[in-house]
């Protein structure tokens, strides 16, 4: 077996398989090594019923007590055993699965592993594992990795594939040197591979998230070394001096500058003017006002007789910019174009002739910038949009299709300055710290699941009034065994609970993408009054109109992506709320919460955040966001970081880091 052979050559995998596979972009067994749990499982001893914990994952020991009975409700098979121990009963639930009636028998002892609930005063366990006395002992010894999952593939079937590359595993090669893994306590490489899919406790799994987080960030480090490298030697050869036209531009807007957004423009400004070609990055806060200043970037760029180019990661998004965007510029006489996915071919030629030849001032649009059929007549500035969405290849790629034009990117990811410089190594940094004024701060509040009925006549009230709300569900996850709130039934609950007059609508991350943006475009646009979403909003939708934000199961999210969430109401003039339910009733999920009743700073968040953390929380919040390392986050693994750029100052172009498959798909995925 080779890495770069098929899965299929995987025993026990099959055409099917392979397909659920490659739903998760796994189709070769150096992909299969280089997908991580996304979290682990540990097995301690039973608890007896009475003292079991309401809302916490934990172990009994019971004996089933009545036959085992299946029934359907509302299309659903539910399979129903009621079990007790000395302390106590508890009734079990399991959805959908029928087969239990010929494996589970009255009288018959098990473990039972899940999350206990209270109903109707007595204590419920819904999808719980079970186990056989002997099965649960074995369980006991070592830690459970739970991989990301999708329709059709189970985690016992992603174990058993995995345990089939165990050899391959131990035979990688390393590329530090023996002494660079002893100086800094690194573990070999296949020994971190080892350990990240098959960890005997908590300290080993600890060192193979470090070296693996260490490698991510040194080849993030390794490219952005040579990358800086080439900037350094491009000279500019689009100075643009239009002070003067900016600043008419922005007397012409409606409101005023913040000093943050006035300080961005003007570094953007001075870049643009010096010998060198610009690099910057932007970071600002969500609803800081990034946008006017690339606008006035822009303008800039386009009076000097330059094209412009702004890439957004959505469809809906891109839209949104070129509908305020063209009309803002269209009494100056700048002509502005939308290129997605979705645009019409003929459109699409229209617009590929006009950038062409120049007639196109400005384009707006998506990854569809970066087609090959694209060609620029005088590319002057490229400004892509919360720019962790893109990778390394796709920004080069972009500014490629110019004679080196100005680059400038777009942050709304909390990233103290100290850490950012790292990260930001071949960028120029301006920051955007205040909000603009007359917005007003957003209204939060922690609540438990008891205040769903409270919200759902707030949300009544808001649409009665006129504004629309957003209700965020985690997504229907991977898991087989985690309780998480499914969209779609969600939905069908919060329709029943409001007045029929009310709009509901939901969205999700398995939705085809042109539904989601036909979805998303209705909701700016008023036809929706109340949206039911995953996480798939977080980026994507600018609607002022949006008010209220109910975020249901609140403790499955980090507290950074919460605040990511929550940036989508408080956009407009009028007063905004959000309210996060914690579903588990946990103290320690409710304390952790409560950060986001403190404080609308990212940045505080974050910090917050990163303390409130337990050491056993491996994967639990990722602060970076989207930034789509596989593994490695820079507040986490902010030490790695550190040590990484000195391996990198230590020892230069002179210690290559590894081709394989972690390298690779970093050149596509790293943030800049």
């Amino acid at each position: 077996m080779q890495l770069t052979d098929n899965i299929t050559t995987i025993k026990g995998i099959g055409e099917k398989t392979a397909a659920a596979f490659a739903k998760l972009g796994v189709h070769t067994v150096d992909d299969l090594i280089h997908t991580y749990p996304r979290n682990y499982l540990s097995y301690g001893d039973p608890v007896d019923i009475r003292d079991t914990v309401i809302g916490e994952r934990q172990a009994i020991c019971a004996v089933i007590t009545s036959y085992v009975d299946t029934r359907k409700v509302r299309g659903l098979t539910l399979t129903n055993i009621t079990a007790k121990d000395h302390t106590g009963n508890i009734k079990i639930t399991w959805f959908n699965s029928p087969f239990l009636k010929n494996v589970l028998h009255r009288g018959d002892t098990y473990v039972f592993v899940g999350t206990v609930k209270v109903k109707n005063n007595m204590r419920v366990m819904d999808m719980p594992e079970y186990y056989k006395l002997n099965q649960y002992e074995d369980m006991r010894q070592e830690m459970q990795p739970i991989y990301p999952l999708t329709s059709g593939l189970s985690n016992k079937t992603f174990q058993k594939a995995i345990i089939s590359t165990r050899d391959m595993i131990y035979s990688l090669e390393d590329y530090l040197p023996e002494e660079v893994k002893q100086d800094y306590s690194l573990m070999d490489i296949s020994e971190a591979y080892e350990n990240i899919h098959f960890p005997m406790n908590e300290s080993v799994l600890r060192n193979a998230i470090k070296r693996l987080a260490f490698d991510e960030f040194y080849k993030f480090l390794y490219d952005m070394g040579k990358l800086k490298a080439e900037n350094i030697k491009l000279s500019n050869t689009h100075k643009i001096i239009q002070g003067k036209n900016v600043a008419e531009f922005i007397n012409d807007l409606s409101f005023s500058l913040t000093k943050g957004q006035s300080q961005a423009i003007e570094d953007i400004l001075s870049d643009m003017g010096s010998d060198n070609v610009m690099n910057r990055l932007v970071q600002g806060d969500v609803g800081s006002g990034k946008t006017v200043v690339a606008e006035a970037a822009l303008f800039a760029c386009i009076k000097e007789g330059y094209q412009g180019a702004l890439m957004v990661p959505t469809e809906v998004l891109a839209k949104q910019h070129y509908e305020e965007i063209s009309l803002l510029f269209g009494k100056y006489g700048i002509k502005t174009a939308c290129l997605v996915g979705s645009t019409p071919m003929k459109e699409k030629r229209h617009i590929y002739d006009g950038l062409k030849s120049g007639d196109i001032d400005l384009v707006i649009g998506t990854h569809a910038l970066i087609e090959d059929k694209v060609e620029y007549n005088n590319l002057g500035l490229v400004v892509t949009d919360e720019q962790h969405r893109f990778g390394v290849n796709q920004r080069k790629k972009l500014s490629n299709k110019g004679d080196a034009p100005h680059t400038l990117v777009m942050s709304a990811t909390p990233i103290p300055r100290t850490l950012a410089i790292i990260m930001y190594a071949d960028l120029d940094i301006s920051v955007i710290s205040e909000l603009p004024r007359g917005r007003k701060p957003i209204k939060n509040c922690v609540v438990g699941t008891n205040y769903r009925s409270g919200a759902y006549r707030f949300i009544a009230g808001q649409v009665a009034e006129g504004s629309q709300c957003y209700v965020i569900c985690p997504m229907v996850e991977e898991s087989e065994t985690m309780d998480l709130t499914n969209v779609t039934e969600y939905t069908e609950t919060l329709k029943e609970n409001l007045p029929p007059t009310v709009r509901v609508t939901m969205l999700h991350g398995k939705m085809k993408a042109d539904e989601k943006n036909r979805i998303m475009e209705d909701f700016v646009a008023g036809n929706i009054d109340v949206l039911v979403s995953t996480t798939v909003i977080e980026v994507g939708i600018n609607n002022p109109n949006a008010t209220f934000m109910m975020v249901e199961n609140a403790e499955r999210f980090g507290l950074a992506q919460l605040h990511q969430l929550r940036g989508r109401v408080g956009r407009g003039k009028k007063q905004s709320y959000c309210a996060f339910i914690n579903g588990n009733g946990n103290k320690d999920s409710m304390d952790r919460l409560k950060v986001l009743e403190e404080s609308n700073d990212g940045f505080f968040i974050a910090n917050e955040d990163l303390k409130l953390r337990g050491p056993g929380d491996f994967f639990g919040i990722r602060q970076s966001g989207e930034m789509l390392f596989m593994l490695a986050d820079i507040y986490n693994h902010a030490d790695m970081l550190k040590i990484a750029q000195e391996i990198l100052a230590k020892y230069g172009s002179t210690l290559e880091p590894t081709k394989s498959k972690i390298i690779t798909s970093l050149n596509e995925n790293a943030i800049l």
